[in-house]
């Protein structure tokens, strides 16, 4: 029910009808009703925070934020039909100001209107600003669909007016629950003879995305001979595997082959391997892949791969994220490849990450230990005569700018969270660790 904008005055969603035997599997499942919704339950079962929304009879402005395929344009439009409300809808691949002013000015004569506007985070500034009275005056309830992060994509005015909800990749026993229901349900598929023997290749290939998976399991049945004594379609891992290579190859940024792209481009920066991730570069950007959406992924990249075996790395990415923003396609690809190849030959070291999610394990696993006094803030006369502040040794005033002395809680003294990896940089700052503290820290 996505597109451009709507044709006719909104009217109140109604259950749709299952589309004919030649529209795509995924869509002759689509759910018509929450009760057939896969998944979700912490926002749509019966503690969740819609459903209460729903049980009262209304709804916030939202965002839904989750990967591909997960259910997000069909939960808004079931989410209008739960309440009878008129509905439309935008795409922000390509409406623009005009089209929103348009929606405004029709969702006046129908109260109540919930407007759905996938791929939200693709709105630019101006646009998103036109939606921003509306939305304060309540002149249509916005739900917002998004696989990228709000805090990124969207203007701080809309985040401030919607709340943004969390959609959780389907589990396996979701997935798998909708390929026994499309064999058991589906008008075309119940005909024939169907039997499953492997479901590893269909779940793997799909990583999670509930259209990529029917879409998927209705190519191969089409295309997997019939045994000859038993006249069964029996699906195989091996069988699946090669048919998916057939049928699948091409990069899809909204899905298909997005994570596998991704997660192959970042394992090949990280394997030092500049060839390979040049190569799924130009397979991102062939495909129409937004150059932010990969910046972002080189500057945690630089942080968490390259590290301080390299610190200059994040400098950079930063840099060639802030110029891939103002500069765009077609001339940003010479920066992003300047970028992955300067990565991708960098000394690599996650010692800094590993050290930060050591530490916060620990937190939530011990709780929070007490500040030492010596380290604890002595504003007033009483924190004084507690002896908060009290044996606190200025670095600055001893030789070489270092005291030693304890930093950790008591119970936490030397414990170790920063190793630092084998690489020329972090050698040298393991040899100044071991000159001031000793063995302390095993250094």
């Amino acid at each position: 029910m996505t597109g451009s904008l709507f044709d006719s005055d909104p009217a109140p969603a109604a259950q749709p009808a299952r589309p004919g035997a030649n529209a795509p599997l995924a869509e002759r499942m689509r759910p018509r009703t929450l009760d057939e919704y896969a998944g979700q339950q912490h926002l749509i079962g019966p503690e969740g925070v819609l459903r209460r929304y729903l049980n009262a009879g209304r709804l916030p402005s939202l965002i839904l934020w989750g990967p591909p395929g997960v259910g997000k344009t069909t939960l808004a439009n079931l989410l209008a039909g739960e309440l009878g409300k008129p509905f439309a809808a935008l795409s922000a691949v390509n409406a623009g100001v005009k089209d929103v002013r348009e929606v405004i000015e029709r969702a006046k004569r129908q109260p109540g209107t919930i407007l759905f506007i996938d791929e939200i985070h693709r709105f630019s500034k101006s646009q998103q600003d036109a939606l921003l009275g509306a939305v304060e005056q309540g002149v249509f309830i916005l739900i917002g669909a998004t696989t990228e992060n709000p805090s990124f994509e969207v203007i701080p005015a809309v985040l401030s007016r919607t709340q943004v909800y969390v959609l959780e990749a389907l589990s396996k026993d979701v997935l798998t629950g909708l390929v026994n229901k499309a064999l058991a349900e589906d008008d075309v598929l119940k005909q024939k003879n169907v039997r499953v023997q492997d479901y590893g290749a269909l779940l793997t290939i799909s990583g999670g995305d509930a259209r990529k998976l029917l879409n998927l399991l209705d190519i191969v049945v089409e295309a997997t001979r019939p045994d000859p004594k038993t006249g069964a379609i029996v699906l195989t891992d091996a069988g699946v595997q090669q048919l998916a290579q057939q049928h699948l190859a091409r990069y899809d940024k909204g899905g298909e082959m997005h994570y596998d792209v991704i997660s192959a481009f970042i394992k090949s920066i990280r394997g030092s391997d500049p060839n390979a991730a040049l190569y799924y570069l130009a397979v991102m950007l062939e495909g129409g892949e937004d150059v932010k959406f990969i910046a972002r992924r080189l500057l945690i990249l630089a942080s968490e791969d390259v590290g301080l075996a390299n610190p200059n790395a994040l400098i950079l990415a930063q840099s060639c994220f802030q110029a891939v923003t103002v500069i765009g396609l077609p001339e940003s690809d010479i920066i992003l490849g300047q970028m992955v190849v300067y990565l991708a030959t960098s000394p690599k070291s996650n010692a800094s990450y590993k050290a930060i999610r050591a530490a916060r394990a620990l937190v939530r696993q011990q709780g929070v230990q007490p500040v030492p006094l010596p380290l604890r803030n002595a504003p007033t006369k009483l924190m004084q005569e507690l002896d908060y502040g009290s044996q606190y040794q200025y670095s600055h005033d001893f030789p070489g700018h270092f005291a030693y002395q304890e930093f950790l809680p008591e119970p936490l003294s030397g414990t170790v969270f920063y190793q630092p990896a084998d690489n020329p940089a972090e050698t040298k700052a393991r040899e100044r660790l071991r000159a001031l503290w000793g063995q302390k820290y095993g250094m």
